[in-house]
């Protein structure tokens, strides 16, 4: 780190993150985010990780994770696309959750046990990528489901899903996890928040 970076790493976090926010406007505005413009992001959170700021930070990782096949699915783009609406500052702030009256959380919240359990992240979680969640649960024992079954025992609400989760690709795991939870399954629906709680991490 040179000396301008180390006693000015203030001002230019907040320069950065105005920049970010800027960026994420314009690639959201059209409703989508391809991957010409994701690569684009991920150039400039490269440019930009030399001051250390932890915003940069995860998402550059989040961004490195999705574009490492140099495929951006449609998952990935949904998810992409929620992140940079919430940091332009449109419906909800960064890192905000949702609203609880919109997420089907389990209240109150249930004790986790890891143990042999079955966990299934969906949306983007601010601890890292689905990789660095899954390794946790691995690391405690658990096991990483693929996909929502009658088996499964923890989905996990990550903290970056919007208000408007029902329309994204990632809300029909969610729709399932309560249709099955509704009809007598003992599946919790918890958030990234809960499940780090009760990780210890």
């Amino acid at each position: 780190m040179d000396i301008f970076t180390k006693f000015n790493r203030k001002s230019i976090q907040d320069r950065q993150i105005d920049t970010l926010i800027g960026l994420s406007k314009g690639i959201t505005a059209n409703g989508v985010v391809d991957l010409p413009e994701a690569e684009f992001l991920q150039t400039w959170l490269i440019q930009n990780n030399h001051s250390d700021n932890p915003i940069i930070l995860n998402l550059l990782s989040k961004v490195s994770d999705m574009l490492e096949d140099d495929i951006l699915d449609n998952e990935e783009s949904s998810e992409l696309f929620s992140i940079l609406h919430s940091i332009s500052g449109n419906k909800s702030e960064l890192g905000e959750l949702s609203k609880t009256s919109t997420l089907p959380l389990c209240s109150p919240p249930p004790r986790i046990q890891f143990h042999e359990k079955t966990f299934l992240f969906t949306g983007t979680c601010a601890y890292g990528t689905r990789k660095d969640c899954q390794s946790v649960i691995q690391t405690l024992g658990g096991v990483n489901a693929k996909t929502v079954t009658k088996t499964l025992d923890y989905l996990v609400i990550g903290t970056y899903v919007t208000d408007s989760w029902i329309h994204e690709s990632f809300g029909r795991k969610i729709e399932k996890a309560i249709e099955y939870r509704d009809s007598g399954v003992p599946l919790s629906i918890i958030t990234e928040a809960h499940w780090l709680n009760e990780s210890g991490i």
